[in-house]
């Protein structure tokens, strides 16, 4: 007689219980945003700002300092310019524990994909499901902050009237008065803002007409001076599209911050990063690496124009993809108000799409 032997009862319970969280986690991404979609999404209501909300970003705790080497020097001071006429677009509200995330859809050739829903995609905040979708929408209605970020040094001596008369055209053709507003700062060893916050089409271009060429680079110190002092304050109860517009070659030898920490100030200013580079070399050096870095950490997209006259096909690009974006306003699920970093992952079901979004952001602080 043949003796069939079955493997003990704990073996047994071990590989059941290992079998079920498999079958659970390959299901669970195809539950994650179609779960939470609501059967008609209304906007939310207006409410009332907690102290919180309104507490100015200037006051909250600085994280994500620079080393003890210094901070980098404060942009120009001059007051802000703002219009208090109303976007004609529907207005939605947000509060502290509500995250608005803009991205972008494109396909393999980078075509610009419209016309999708909230239950063609899947997101994770801090690997876990939102708590609730409060809205969504292919949006061109949320106004603009853009702020125009250009390498002065004098390595670009000979090519800078094309980059200010690009720069001039796509501030002309992007920016609506009653809605957005812009400003404008150049760099070399310093950052100098020479046109702050403004919906005036002609102060801006005479801020970049004002900037001169010379000195050396100090590009992570401009970028993380850009949104600690300007994009970061652009905070309020209505959300916004944050957006910088960042022209050089990548070269940094002047800095006082890192790469890794302007990357940490432009999540925490919840700000887009879209570069054009100006290295014209067929090759792609360690520069544009750092600007592909940046821009893809932040959901936006780096542009290599064969030549300084070809640069404002790019800032064409830059403009078509802020009039085709998606915002997805959530609430997130086990939410603290820590000041922790919060990962982000979306992607499409569709495979053959491409998501571009930030990575993550940091929650508010109590």
């Amino acid at each position: 007689m043949t003796t069939i032997a079955f493997p003990p009862a704990a073996r047994v319970r071990r590989w059941a219980f290992g079998l079920a969280g498999s079958i659970v986690a390959g299901v669970l991404p195809l539950m994650l945003l179609h779960a939470q979609q609501p059967t008609a999404p209304p906007p939310q209501p207006a409410t009332k700002p907690s102290a919180q909300q309104t507490q100015p970003a200037a006051q909250q705790p600085a994280a994500g300092q620079p080393p003890a080497g210094g901070q980098p020097p404060a942009a120009g001071q001059q007051q802000d310019q703002q219009s208090d006429q109303p976007d004609s677009g529907p207005i939605y509200r947000t509060t502290v524990n509500e995250v608005n995330l803009i991205f972008t859809v494109t396909d393999k050739h980078g075509h610009y994909i419209p016309n999708l829903k909230q239950s063609d995609f899947a997101l994770l905040d801090d690997q876990r499901a939102p708590e609730r979708v409060n809205y969504f929408r292919q949006q061109i209605n949320l106004p603009l902050r853009v702020g125009v970020v250009i390498d002065a040094s004098t390595s670009i001596r000979t090519r800078f009237q094309f980059e200010q008369q690009a720069a001039t055209e796509f501030l002309m053709e992007t920016l609506k008065p009653a809605s957005d507003r812009g400003f404008v700062m150049g760099f070399d060893v310093v950052p100098n803002v020479t046109a702050d916050w403004t919906n005036n089409l002609d102060a801006l271009d005479r801020g970049i007409t004002r900037l001169r060429p010379g000195g050396g680079t100090a590009l992570f110190d401009a970028v993380y001076t850009a949104c600690r002092d300007k994009l970061q304050t652009e905070r309020g109860r209505e959300p916004v599209r944050k957006a910088m517009v960042l022209i050089s070659d990548g070269d940094d030898n002047q800095s006082r911050v890192h790469l890794d920490e302007a990357i940490k100030m432009c999540e925490r200013a919840e700000t887009i990063i879209y570069a054009i580079s100006t290295n014209w070399t067929p090759s792609r050096g360690k520069g544009d690496q750092v600007l592909e870095e940046m821009s893809d950490a932040t959901g936006g997209h780096t542009f290599f124009p064969p030549s300084v006259e070809e640069m404002s096909n790019s800032f064409h690009e830059i403009q078509q993809e802020l009039r085709s974006q998606y915002v997805l306003n959530y609430t997130p699920a086990e939410f603290k108000a820590n000041g922790a970093f919060r990962p982000i992952y979306l992607y499409c079901y569709d495979r053959r799409y491409q998501v571009r979004a930030r990575k993550g952001y940091f929650a508010p602080t109590q």
